[in-house]
């Protein structure tokens, strides 16, 4: 176990570099695999040394390390597995009255990788489904020149998205912000509509069906590894069937998003966020 642990704490700090190397220091939690290094040359040091030291250690210390340790694997395997599960999809997604488009880091006034490729999922969904709203949802982040929905907005409209199809959110900070929000956005323009459509039937004398009646479809597109917690808080704060794109993740940084998305799906939960 011990070599285990060595090549593991060898790997992190060599990915680390790669990510470095990759996308900048300024990589979103890229320092966790500093952290892990550490953690997995502890772990290695501990294995190496544990047969000099196992008569002086007790039984009951030894079964309690090595139960939380197995405890955090296989939460750690379990999350994970979830997630590839959550973002398998099959067929063409269905037709919906708003798709929830997250955003993702943004470089200046440019999409990063990962946002690239959730773009084009959009410009690809919007096109095939000219009645479909984008909500585009994200802020402005630590260390970006303008908000991450502004961005979106810019690249959809470029490739000719028509801008009556598209909604900026430019207020949130994180995944559950980006939902909460978006739907504050929704339900205010679906209260504006059901305004309208209400004057317009009652002219005619027919009455506006109950609200409970109504069938509004949400959808939510963002990166495969990010669709389980994306889910979860959407159906959390009350979004009902909603379905999901799944897209690409950048090849170099897809085990960085995977493992960064493990901690954060934890902490979510945890707080009652999902």
């Amino acid at each position: 176990m011990a070599v285990v642990f060595g090549v593991l704490c060898a790997g992190c700090l060599i990915y680390y570099g790669i990510i470095v190397l990759y996308s900048g220091a300024g990589t979103a939690f890229s320092g966790i695999w500093l952290v892990l290094a550490v953690c997995a040359a502890i772990l290695a040091l501990v294995f190496f040394l544990f047969p000099r030291i196992k008569e002086r250690v007790p039984l009951r210390l030894e079964v309690a390390f090595l139960t939380v340790l197995a405890a955090f694997f296989a939460v750690f395997v379990f999350v994970e597995v979830s997630m590839g599960l959550s973002s398998l999809s099959f067929g063409s997604p269905p037709s919906v009255n708003y798709m929830i488009v997250l955003g993702a880091q943004v470089r200046g006034d440019s999409p990063s990788h990962s946002l690239s490729y959730r773009l084009e999922a959009a410009y690809n969904y919007a096109s095939t489904h000219p009645n479909t709203i984008l909500i585009l949802s994200g802020g402005k982040g630590k260390g970006e020149n303008v908000s991450e929905a502004a961005v979106m907005y810019e690249y959809l409209r470029a490739r000719g998205i028509p801008e009556h199809q598209m909604l900026k959110e430019e207020q949130s900070e994180s995944t559950y912000e980006n939902l909460v929000y978006s739907k504050l956005l929704i339900d205010a323009r679906e209260g504006e509509r059901r305004k309208v459509l209400g004057r317009i039937l009652a002219e005619s004398g027919y009455l506006l069906p109950p609200e409970s009646e109504s069938s509004i479809r949400v959808g939510v597109l963002t990166s495969n590894f990010h669709v389980l917690r994306a889910k979860g808080i959407a159906k959390n704060i009350g979004f009902t069937n909603v379905i999901s794109i799944s897209v690409p993740s950048d090849p170099v940084l897809f085990l960085h998003f995977c493992v960064r998305e493990c901690f954060a799906v934890l902490k979510d939960k945890f707080v009652g966020n999902m």
